[in-house]
């Protein structure tokens, strides 16, 4: 292979990576309070305790008049340090995969810091499954479903809606088909989700782990709480991954055109 070739490999991958760096960050910045009272949902167990969260309303009221407007912004700094590179990356790999398969085409001084965080659950616990990577399976779980869903039904229902000439037809297009993708991919993957909040949250009885591996966690939700308890926080969810993931794949083209035209 030429240096030349060489150089427009690197180039367009430095793209997609620059690009899907940028989606990233913009969707979390944005989208990061819905998470916030998604994983507050998520946590509770029932809604009998005078302190628990009645309804997405009362969710922001009581985060708001308790904690103030940065509560709605707590733990923003782990997804930046770990969703904007891992977006870059899964972005630059599913570019390379559609060629491969043959697609067509936080105020400071408010919290603790990550690192501190970090260092407890590191002492306390380790780096293993009960440690730092607690929850593993089923955040790989729930990463690993949203994607297979998030992707593959957005790029096969836009190849199959006609490019609209106009700007703005054509901006709506994409974005409706991102949102129905988002939407899609939340509502397939969210029991995983409830999983990993409660295999990374506070156990319900101090000292005795419940909640331990992603399934059988599934399964106990299920059996005392019922079946909708698996899909506590998906109105959050949906708000911030259906809108979201609009935002993030529209945020992403954009960007690795204009890096294509300039760049």
């Amino acid at each position: 292979m030429s240096a030349k070739a060489d150089v427009g490999l690197v180039r367009e991958a430095s793209r997609q990576i620059v690009a899907g760096g940028s989606a990233g960050l913009v969707e979390i910045c944005l989208m990061h309070p819905l998470d916030v009272v998604k994983t507050r949902f998520q946590l509770q167990r029932s809604t009998a305790d005078p302190n628990s969260y009645k309804s997405l309303g009362d969710s922001f009221r009581m985060i708001f008049r308790t904690e103030g407007l940065f509560g709605f912004y707590k733990g923003i700094l782990p997804p930046i340090l770990a969703e904007t590179p891992k977006r870059a990356v899964k972005f630059f790999t599913f570019e390379q995969y559609k060629k491969l398969l043959g697609y067509v085409s936080l105020s400071p001084g408010l919290q603790p810091s990550t690192l501190t965080y970090a260092r407890e659950i590191i002492k306390k616990d380790g780096l293993g499954l009960r440690g730092l990577n607690k929850g593993f399976t089923a955040t790989l779980g729930r990463h690993g479903v949203f994607n297979m869903v998030y992707f593959g039904f957005y790029f096969n229902v836009k190849n199959i809606i006609p490019v609209n000439k106009d700007p703005t037809l054509e901006f709506l297009r994409n974005f409706g088909i991102g949102l129905l993708s988002g939407t899609i991919a939340s509502v397939i993957n969210i029991p995983f989700d409830v999983a990993k909040s409660r295999i990374q949250g506070p156990q319900p009885v101090p000292g005795e782990i419940k909640y331990r591996t992603c399934f059988k966690t599934m399964a106990t939700v299920y059996q005392e709480e019922g079946i909708f308890a698996l899909y506590k926080g998906l109105l959050p969810k949906i708000m911030r991954l259906g809108p979201g993931g609009a935002v993030m794949l529209l945020v992403y083209e954009y960007s690795y055109s204009w890096l294509q035209e300039n760049w």
